[in-house]
């Protein structure tokens, strides 16, 4: 039986991250009610991890509302979109002015603006927070970024920078701040998991040039991730791959590596950033050939069918393995920077549609522990940031430009010796256009522009003129007269 108005915070289902969240707050000594829909789910966490005197099992809405002390505060972890929506209503009636709703999960940064505006119509606060980390994360200390009604954050920033991780000399500054209001929070954790995609599938990239290109065995692959960890790539997804090509199947006695599938899977995050950069007009490339990579992997039965008919190269590079292993190192961290460039763009564009003011050093160093992008990388984007708040792209801070001059010449060569022995490198060669598209003075959409003219009437506009124009195309049409090497064909 609950007690009644004890508790700190409440929190609303047990699947394996809401209660290792559970556990994170009642060890940092805040008193938790907790709640599934299943009972028995409650009754098996609260008789065995959960099983401690300020963690509090309850059967019902009612029973865990009770058990809150006031203002109250209400995390919810269930699968985002309707059960969000099915909670909130069952919720409100039982709650009172000031009480807030945290929905923890993955959102839909519409969903959020949208709920926002409707919870505190009735008088309550929202938060729409994104937790990073995984199941680890949650248990030991996520990065979180917490967004929606400003007055919402006094009342719970104590509980949230006490679990979130922390990073520094001193390992006392919190990855958890403010972000900024309604959907902001879910906005910036789904920008998170975009860049995510991009990194995974960079790595998986720089893996298989150097496992076919360069014949690396598992053994030499973990000692080349393990150097790159203790330079500029040091980082979280660095770290674990490293460890992941170590790792043997206790039943072959294989390397595990070898025998997983190549199907990868997604939850739809990075779906969402490409889609949401889309109705922005915002390149996002690295995030969209990331979804794209993994849709690709999913169709094993197709590609199986195509490996016996479609031809290619030899998958073999001609650079030693030595050369050839520090030219992708350069290209990988020249394609992080682009991809993550791309990111605070796309947060940039949506602050300007959402009507958010975002401290984007703030965004950098919430990332910077308990989350999977988690790298010291991260901290040169805060100083970048500290340099100039309104940095217009990361590739034009100082010392990103130089990284990027620097690397320049493996990475081309890498995409270029990709392409020449038959290595699939989409992400790579998508963060290399984009950064020849961005330092061009022009580009070829001129021509663009008058085909759409040619045929649709869209009109263009001029280098010399201000203003809207239409040109009659078929009237000012001329015969095309043959060169001589046309005639000869």
């Amino acid at each position: 039986m609950a007690q009644q108005g004890k508790c700190d915070i409440a929190l609303i289902g047990l699947a394996v991250m809401g209660e290792n969240l559970a556990l994170n707050i009642a060890s940092r000594g805040y008193s938790i009610a907790v709640y599934n829909r299943t009972a028995s789910v409650t009754d098996a966490f609260t008789s065995s991890r959960g099983k401690q005197a300020n963690v509090v099992g309850c059967h019902t809405l009612e029973e865990l509302v009770g058990a809150l002390k006031t203002p109250r505060k209400i995390m919810m972890m269930v699968k985002a979109g309707p059960a969000v929506d099915d909670l909130i209503t069952k919720l409100t009636p039982l709650l009172s002015k000031g009480d807030v709703l945290i929905d923890g999960g993955n959102t839909l940064v519409t969903d959020t603006e949208r709920r926002t505006r409707e919870v505190e119509a009735n008088g309550l606060l929202y938060i729409g927070t994104g937790v990073s980390g995984g199941e680890e994360g949650a248990l030991k200390g996520p990065s979180m970024m917490p967004g929606g009604s400003p007055a919402a954050w006094p009342l719970v920033q104590p509980i949230f920078q006490a679990i979130a991780a922390k990073v520094g000399p001193k390992a006392d500054i919190p990855c958890c701040d403010w972000v900024g209001p309604r959907g902001a929070g879910h906005y910036v954790k789904m920008v998170h998991n975009g860049i995510e995609y991009g990194d995974m599938q960079l790595i998986c990239e720089a893996y298989w040039l150097l496992k076919t290109g360069a014949g690396l065995s598992n053994d030499q692959l973990a000692g080349v991730f393990d150097e790159w960890n203790r330079g500029e790539l040091d980082s979280y997804l660095i770290e674990i791959t490293r460890d992941i090509f170590t790792v043997r199947d206790p039943d072959s006695g294989d390397f595990m590596v070898d025998r997983i599938l190549d199907t990868a899977g997604a939850k739809g995050t990075g779906k969402w950033m490409s889609q949401l950069a889309l109705d922005m007009g915002v390149p996002s490339t690295l995030v969209t050939e990331a979804v794209y990579a993994r849709c690709l992997s999913a169709m094993k039965e197709a590609r199986v069918r195509a490996s016996k008919v479609l031809a290619g190269p030899d998958m073999k590079t001609k650079d030693t393995p030595v050369d050839f292993v520090d030219q992708v190192r350069k290209a990988l961290y020249a394609s992080k920077i682009a991809s993550y460039a791309q990111g605070f763009v796309q947060l940039a564009a949506a602050a300007k549609e959402y009507d958010w003011k975002l401290d984007y050093r703030s965004i950098s160093m919430l990332w910077r522990g308990g989350c999977i992008i988690r790298a010291q990388f991260l901290e040169r984007i805060a100083e970048a940031y500290v340099a100039d708040s309104n940095l217009e792209n990361l590739m034009l801070a100082p010392y990103f430009t130089k990284a990027l001059a620097d690397s320049q010449a493996a990475w081309r060569h890498v995409i270029a010796t990709a392409a020449t022995i038959g290595v699939p490198v989409p992400a790579f060669m998508a963060a290399l256009a984009y950064y020849d598209g961005y330092r061009h003075e022009r580009l070829p959409a001129n021509l663009l522009q008058a085909q759409r003219d040619y045929f649709g009437a869209h009109t263009y506009q001029r280098t010399d003129k201000a203003g809207t124009f239409h040109t009659e195309w078929i009237e000012l049409r001329k015969p095309v007269v043959a060169t001589n090497q046309q005639a000869k064909r």
